[in-house]
């Protein structure tokens, strides 16, 4: 270690079972004074609030020691710009597996409220009528989920209560326990076979935009669209397009722009079911982060390797970065 033996958290140590001996341990959620010298700290939690990236970007540049900074996100994207302000040699690490369960719930749930139209029969209870519709279920229906890591792993376990067949992609093909999966060459072939499609794939420039209008016009009349990744990962005026013209309809936890403008199209458009990135914001979070949080800073305390690492940085503010 660099002397990284200062750790910040943003959970009271007293609220983390197992914590390694040998360090220490101050609280800081990104809100309030700091609880010390930046410049001490080897081993710093990105603290679980939206905009934290604002609260990183004025104490990192102070944190010459830092090691590791570890996030509690699946996804890094948004830290991207901040990379150059990190000494060399320090490992950026994910949260990636914390949020599974919760966020593989929240696209089932997705996808059935879409199937059973609890949009519309929401919208009918807002407005006191009693309208009742035939609706479509997901038995027999054949749903790709895009992206077979953590999070679609689960989503494609869950399905498999509904009768549906869940068709697998990632972003290279191999043969799984849990069946085929196809690489996204595959998709254009695939796309046009799908009753709906579910996003769990992480935002990367390979899945930037990878649904834009050629992939939505792809997708049969009447398709169902959830996204519980990036909103980057769908074009979001394309598929304004497509559910206007009544082919798609879509329910999305994430979108782009992300906070949604309260005047975008996407809020009061028919067919579309919005929630505000909330598949992880749950009361399975704390215990599920502070348990990982535990086993992360214990491989640190041994010198182990770290779960989750996904960029260990090589130059200072230049901004360079190798992964």
């Amino acid at each position: 270690m660099r002397n990284g033996k200062t750790v910040w958290l943003p959970y009271r140590p007293s609220q983390i079972h197992g914590l390694p001996d040998g360090l220490s341990y101050a609280y800081w959620d990104g809100s309030g004074h700091l609880p010390g010298d930046p410049g001490d700290v080897g081993f710093l939690v990105g603290p679980p609030v939206p905009g934290a990236e604002r609260v990183l970007a004025e104490v990192l540049p102070r944190m010459r020691r830092l090691e590791v900074l570890q996030l509690l996100s699946s996804g890094h994207d948004h830290m991207t710009p901040l990379l150059g302000t990190l000494p060399p040699g320090t490992r950026l690490a994910t949260g990636r597996g914390v949020h599974r369960e919760a966020t593989a719930e929240l696209a089932v749930t997705l996808l059935l409220a879409l199937c059973r139209g609890l949009d519309r029969f929401g919208a009918g209870q807002a407005a006191g009528e009693w309208r009742p519709e035939f609706r479509s279920t997901l038995v027999g229906k054949r749903v790709l989920v895009i992206g077979y890591g953590a999070v679609g792993s689960s989503v494609a376990a869950r399905l498999g209560a509904f009768r549906c067949e869940a068709v697998l992609v990632a972003r290279t093909a191999r043969t799984t326990p849990a069946g085929p999966v196809y690489g996204t060459e595959d998709l254009p072939g695939l796309l046009p076979t799908a009753d709906a499609v579910v996003l769990c794939a992480p935002l990367t420039d390979q899945t930037r935009g990878m649904f834009g209008a050629e992939a939505l016009a792809r997708l049969k009349d009447g398709a169902l669209l959830v996204n519980v990744a990036r909103g980057e990962l769908v074009d979001t005026g394309a598929l304004v397009h497509e559910v206007r013209a009544g082919r798609l309809r879509a329910a999305l936890d994430v979108t782009e722009p992300e906070p949604l403008p309260s005047g975008h199209p996407l809020w009061r458009l028919p067919g579309v079911l919005i929630t505000p990135h909330v598949a992880a914001f749950t009361d399975a979070f704390s215990p599920m982060s502070a348990h990982f949080l535990g086993q992360q800073l214990r491989r640190y305390r041994r010198g182990e390797e770290l779960e989750n690492v996904v960029v260990t940085t090589t130059q200072t503010a230049s901004g360079a970065e190798a992964a």
